[in-house]
Formats: C-alpha cells, structure tokens, sequence
C-alpha cells in the first residue's frame, strides 16, 4: 500500500500570526506533525501543502517535501481541507502519482504520535476512514442557548437528567484524518468511519493565544508523566 501524508500549512493567520511555524517549546509547531508522521514510517511521502516560501524552507528542514505550491484559490480563508486534499491529490495524478490511503495530518498539532497515527491506520483494514476524537468534557445534553438575550435549555427534557445517565458524545480532535483514496468525494468522514479515542490531556485546540499557552502545559504535563512511566 502507497500512503501520502498530507500537511495542510497555509501561510497566513489573523488570529496566531505565522501560527504553522511559530515556535512550540522551542521547536517550530509542523516540526512536530512531520517528525510523528516520519516516524511512523507509514508513508511513501510526507508532502506539505503552503502557499508560503517560509514554510516550504522550515518543512524542507525537517524532512518534509514541497513537491508544488498551493493556488492561490485554495489559500484563502474559505478554502476548506477538501479542496486543498483534492487540489494536492490532483497535481500527484499529473505527475503521474497514486496513492492507495490519505492521511490528512494538521500543522498545528504537537500532541500527535507515530503511535497513534499507527493505531489509525490499522483501522483502515475495515473502515474507510480513521480519524481521532474526545468526549466532549460536559453533557451537551444540558447546553444553553440565548432566547431574546436570556438563557434557555436547547434540550428542556434533560434539564433535571443525571449526567451519568446522559449519553456521551464526543468531537474531532482536530489532529489527522486517515481515508482511502477512493472515498475522497464530497466529505473526510464518509461511511465506515472508525474512531480512535483521545485523553483530554491529548487535545487542544489552539485558536488563540491561551490556546497555545495551555497546549504548552498540557504538553510539558504529558512529557513529564511519560518519564515517570519509563523511571
């Protein structure tokens, strides 16, 4: 099987500016998605997506290629991840490249692991796609919306429900998406779509710049508790 590994690393960013390749620990955050996805020695390339001169040198640096620039169409702020997918999967296809599975691998999330990026790829053998998720911390069941500027219960009936009797749902990590070639059409999670299930402390969003603080220390956390376990 040919595997491609897709980073996704557009240049620009209002809210973290040069957010891919801003340092994280002291590293550039990508350098952790490209060292996870080499690493696990999944893949028969592990290709980043930019449309940023920058970019392309620091993923050159840590072992990444840049076969190609990403168009300007698909730089913007409404391009979606499939776009950019189909755009790169495209300029493989005239350069005469296939590929059998996808992964779609974030720039922006240190917390990946060659381990997990194994573990969703073992899925793909009865699943057409893999992609990472985590319960959400809190009932959703019991969520507010605003109702002429005050609180209303979206879902009434399970205003007075024990939590434990609630049933847990749980939200995209925002990490990586493993998907057969074949079922790249109109969505990254089609039918068959297995899970693999995240602690909290593997997860953070980062959109701000409290996000990327509290990533830091989740991230220390969890590199300290690794050494315990090897002591």
């Amino acid at each position: 099987m040919r595997n491609l590994c897709i980073i996704p690393a557009r240049g620009g960013s209002k809210r973290i500016p040069r957010k891919n390749i801003k340092k994280f620990l002291g590293k550039p955050i990508i350098a952790y998605s490209i060292d996870a996805a080499l690493k696990s020695r999944l893949f028969a390339e592990v290709m980043v997506s930019t449309d940023s001169e920058e970019i392309v040198g620091v993923a050159n640096s840590f072992g990444a290629t840049v076969p190609f620039m990403r168009s300007i169409k698909n730089a913007d702020d409404y391009a979606t991840t499939l776009d950019v997918v189909k755009e790169v999967l495209v300029a493989y296809r005239d350069m005469g490249k296939t590929f059998d599975n996808i992964c779609i691998l974030y720039p922006t999330a240190p917390f990946v692991t060659a381990a997990r990026l194994k573990e969703g790829y073992n899925l793909l053998e009865t699943n057409n796609a893999s992609i990472p998720v985590t319960a959400f911390s809190f009932p959703v069941w019991r969520a507010f919306r605003i109702e002429a500027k005050r609180l209303a219960y979206q879902w009434p009936e399970h205003e007075k429900s024990r939590s434990q009797d609630l049933e847990t749902l749980y939200h995209d990590s925002g990490q990586w998406y493993w998907i057969k070639r074949d079922f790249i059409k109109d969505t990254l999670v089609p039918g068959k779509t297995a899970a693999v299930f995240l602690d909290p402390m593997e997860v953070q969003d980062i959109d701000t710049l409290e996000d990327w603080e509290l990533a830091e220390l989740k991230f220390q956390k969890m590199v300290q508790n690794k050494k315990r376990e090897h002591l």
